[in-house]
């Protein structure tokens, strides 16, 4: 078999002990892989590229379309933008697998037999990372969800659960609050389910699902949610597994993928051999199935197994009267390459293979751009800065300055509507929103829009930014101010 060249990144912290560790492993189990090894991390951010990355690493990138990575350590302070950030929105790589699973009775946990796997979109939602400080008290992030980027990560949580017989698929949202982007995300998931008779589907929402996940685990198999919410659940799901740090990640896109551990560089404990390389060991596997070698994925996996099994633990999982040696992460990357051809006794054996044959692979369609719906400008949302006062004031200054053609119908403060009604015990900052509407009910053009920023400029108003009120065949593309 010809060698896949793949991008190796040791990191930082403990990332160059776990890493070595790790592809002693992979070597020794006959993976065919030849690394390519780039720098990135603490040291590349210090050189003065923000994004801990530097142009010849990415081209690297570009041309190996594997990328196994260690851990790394980001700086403290501004202007540092999040590596994993940069390289999921850079090379598409749109769906976050993370399946965590426990291994009782060998390492700690409550849930005996949990099994899940979290598939999280990866590059919208707030990680989109667009921020703006408004006014001196106020400070915004965008959350942006797109169709395409719903329909995609929704699909492919679907044929995983169809490609490694998964038999329920559970989507997670708050679109009881956020009824336009996280509505978006429920509605295509319940599109999109229905192509999938087989498989049950669900839907929580995000507060009480998270409880109901860390609760009884077992009741869940494939979740499928939005950028931060599965951020959140896949460590809290690899914890109660019984531990972050022996989850594996894969970043998947069309044309890449980035394999990663969950846990952090843990810089404290680098440089000592305690470390434990289960989580990238796990990543590893995952890259061995998406490039082709199964057969060595399940070698890795069932040694690994065994390993656990015979009690050669590293620190974080010891346990008096369960483990039977604590040892150093050489030690324990050299008793799983003992254990290589060796099938666990406990644990039922991994499978990574279909029969004798090829693990399927996971093919998402290209997205098809739905009909353009007929989109009618109604109106806009203005945004001032304006030091706390009285509603009705605010409000007298806006309709004594407005063009006879415009009306203000509503004036909100941090999402409440606080005018025309008003509620005295309602908090106050210096951040409004002003709702505009045609008098006549019709529609608006950009020129009412700059026509009535120059009121608000002529009446002494700072606006801050504008929002524009559209309906797309005839439905409202806006929220309503709560209470309005």
């Amino acid at each position: 078999m010809t060698k896949v060249p793949i991008a190796v990144a040791y990191g930082d912290g403990i990332g160059p002990e776990i890493m070595s560790a790790c592809l002693h492993i992979l070597t020794e189990a006959g993976a065919q892989i030849e690394p390519h090894v780039i720098e990135i991390g603490e040291k590349i951010y210090l050189q003065g590229h923000t994004a801990g990355i530097t142009p010849e690493a990415i081209e690297t990138l570009r041309q190996t379309r594997v990328f196994y990575k260690a851990p790394i350590t980001t700086p403290q302070g501004g202007g540092f933008k999040s590596l994993n950030v940069t390289t999921r929105k850079l090379f598409n790589l749109f769906a976050n697998v993370r399946p965590c699973v426990s291994y009782h009775p060998f390492i700690e946990t409550k849930h005996p037999g949990l099994d899940v796997v979290i598939v999280r979109e990866n590059e919208e939602d707030l990680y989109a990372g667009i921020e703006h400080r408004q006014t001196p008290e106020v400070y915004q992030v965008l959350k942006l969800i797109t169709r395409p980027g719903t329909e995609r990560i929704i699909r492919y949580a679907f044929e995983y659960a169809r490609a490694y017989n998964r038999k329920k698929v559970t989507c997670m949202t708050k679109d009881n609050i956020m009824k336009l982007t996280d509505g978006l995300f429920h509605k295509i998931f319940d599109e999109i389910g229905a192509e999938y008779p087989e498989i049950e589907k669900e839907h929580w929402i995000i507060d009480i699902g998270t409880a109901k996940l860390a609760d009884t685990p077992q009741q869940f198999d494939v979740v499928v949610t939005l950028n931060l919410y599965g951020d959140i659940l896949s460590d809290m799901v690899a914890q109660i597994a019984g531990s972050v740090g022996l989850a594996g990640s894969a970043n998947i896109g069309p044309n890449m993928a980035m394999f990663e551990a969950i846990h952090g560089s843990a810089p404290r404990r680098a440089g000592q051999n305690l470390a434990n390389p289960s989580g990238l060991l796990h990543a590893g596997i995952l890259m061995l199935v998406h490039i082709g070698q199964p057969e060595v994925a399940e070698r890795v996996h069932n040694a690994w197994l065994r390993t656990i099994e015979e009690g050669y633990h590293t620190y974080d999982i010891y346990r008096e009267g369960i483990s039977r040696e604590k040892v150093g992460t050489k030690e324990f990357a050299q008793a799983v390459a003992r254990n290589l051809g060796k099938q666990p006794e406990h644990f039922k054996p991994v499978r990574y293979t279909q029969e004798g044959g090829p693990a399927k692979v996971i093919a998402i369609p290209s997205y098809e751009r739905i009909n353009r719906p007929q989109k009618e400008l109604i109106g806009v949302d203005v945004f001032v800065e304006w030091l706390p006062g009285k509603p009705q004031e605010l409000a007298e200054r806006i309709q004594a300055a407005l063009p006879p053609s415009m009306k203000l119908t509503m004036i909100s403060n941090r999402g409440t509507a606080v005018w025309p009604n008003t509620v005295e015990e309602t908090f106050l900052t210096d951040h409004w929103r002003t709702r505009l509407m045609s008098k006549s009910g019709t529609p608006i053009t950009h020129e009412d829009v700059i026509t009535a920023l120059q009121a608000y400029r002529q009446a002494g108003l700072d606006f801050i930014k504008t929002e524009h009120l559209c309906r797309f065949d005839g439905e409202d593309g806006f929220s309503k101010g709560q209470g309005e």
